[in-house]
């Protein structure tokens, strides 16, 4: 998801969420921590050709979050890796953040959909409609869940005909 989201920030310089997309509330961080699958995303030239792209989080002690994005290159038949930071905006109990991946260049991550029991799924926005991220703690999401996400999506303005479904079949290198 977001490998390379940084480009983000170099395109649109903007961090706040589209108008209209709420980010969840609450949000719990530690929760949030860990590696997750990309399982759908609107495609971008920063990961076109994808495959097996995941993203790890971390706290670090002063409150931002490690990022760590990978995914298979298939053209070139090799796993890229973009290392960031991201910050809250605002009140941490709110998933509204920016990441940057290269010094002060911010992209918004908004967290707009949440499995809030288990943490087993999310869906994350960018700074307008055209980044969307599908994201699950599994390779696949279960069918009604994905239905409901995409359902979710299309409410607020998505061309969700548009989503890239990821495919996760390579063991992580």
């Amino acid at each position: 998801m977001v490998l390379y989201v940084a480009m983000l920030g170099l395109v649109t310089a903007c961090t706040t969420p589209p108008e209209g997309v709420t980010p969840v509330t609450p949000f719990d961080v530690t929760r949030y921590a860990g590696k997750w699958f990309e399982v759908a995303r609107l495609d971008h030239s920063f990961e076109r050709g994808l495959t097996d792209v995941s993203a790890s989080y971390r706290l670090q002690p002063d409150g931002s979050v490690e990022v760590i994005n990978r995914g298979f290159a298939t053209d070139k038949g090799v796993w890229k890796q973009a290392d960031g930071k991201a910050l809250f905006i605002g009140d941490a109990n709110r998933a509204s953040l920016k990441v940057s991946f290269f010094g002060p260049f911010y992209g918004g991550y908004h967290v707009i959909a949440l499995d809030q029991q288990g943490y087993r799924w999310s869906m994350v926005i960018g700074p307008n409609r055209d980044y969307l991220w599908i994201l699950a703690r599994d390779r696949q999401l279960p069918t009604l869940v994905r239905e409901q996400l995409v359902a979710q999506a299309r409410q607020l303005g998505v061309a969700v005909d548009k989503l890239v479904w990821v495919e996760q079949s390579r063991p992580d290198a």
